[in-house]
């Protein structure tokens, strides 16, 4: 039998399937983690701590009482699989799965290079 182990599909279309085979039993594509919730597209700032990637996006608050928007941003920390080949300035899309740890409740499911 081959050791390679294909990619699993995860269930949302548009979503590539990475070309490297990772061991990771936390990857959703090649161990046991499924995703459900909600997707969001953010720019990695930091991949400081093992395994795991600092995502960042902006999103628009209305306030009723100026009848204005303002921006803010949101960061959350994902668990990044090493078949992925994360960095930083990256974008990427995110998907929220089981509490990992602590802080982690989202996984990285795609990474789209580079953001300008």
């Amino acid at each position: 039998m081959d050791d390679e182990k294909k990619a699993r599909n995860i269930g949302i279309k548009g979503i590539a399937l990475p070309k490297e085979v990772c061991k990771d039993i936390k990857c959703p594509f090649h161990g046991k983690l499924s995703i459900r919730g909600r997707l969001f597209e953010g720019k990695v700032i930091s991949v400081k701590p093992t395994k795991t990637a600092v995502v960042e996006w902006q999103r628009r608050l209305y306030i009723p009482k100026y009848e204005r928007f303002e921006s803010r941003l949101s960061r959350v920390n994902a668990y990044a699989p090493t078949c992925l080949k994360i960095k930083v300035g990256d974008l990427v899309m995110i998907s929220e799965c089981r509490p990992i740890s602590k802080t982690k409740r989202f996984v990285v499911i795609e990474n789209k290079g580079a953001a300008q």
